[in-house]
């Protein structure tokens, strides 16, 4: 992971506020943020969470990442559709906490299967072995199985 760069995500966000001509104050208040703590952000005082920036890229109307890459907390070359797909779902408000961590845990038993997950979560690494301290958690639903090309998923019926 790459180390905070906390000055350099100020700037930024201090330039892309400037861009959408909003005040410090506004921004504060679009992203539910005090505007002091708003303020230290901008000027590198202190590292915001991947929640407020989520929150302050929102308010922005740019991407999430961005910020997450500006402030260190991703790494540039990560896989960007995994990053856009988590993102997407942790975003979504018709959802539960509990429900997007059950798509979450999903997700990557599929990418784990099709041998690309992410090591910082302790799921497999892209050659599919398991990441150092890695639990295999069941997944959410039981696979249908094929026997002699036939699908014998018990939810289904003949008919």
């Amino acid at each position: 992971m790459a180390s905070l760069n906390v000055g350099n995500l100020g700037e930024y966000l201090r330039e892309q506020r400037r861009s959408a001509q909003l005040s410090l104050r506004q921004l504060a208040d679009a992203a539910g943020v005090s505007n002091p703590y708003l303020s230290q952000i901008e000027r590198g005082l202190r590292k915001p969470s991947a929640e407020v920036l989520q929150q302050v890229a929102k308010a922005l109307r740019i991407s999430a990442e961005t910020l997450y890459v500006r402030a260190g907390i991703l790494d540039a070359e990560r896989d960007r559709d995994e990053v856009e797909t988590r993102a997407v779902v942790l975003a979504d408000p018709t959802l539960t906490e509990r429900q997007k961590q059950v798509l979450l845990q999903i997700y990557e038993s599929f990418r784990k299967e099709n041998g690309f997950a992410g090591a910082e979560d302790g799921q497999a690494t892209p050659g599919g072995a398991p990441a150092p301290g890695a639990v295999d958690t069941p997944s959410a639903e039981p696979r249908p199985r094929v026997v002699d090309g036939s699908d014998t998923d018990p939810r289904r019926t003949a008919g």
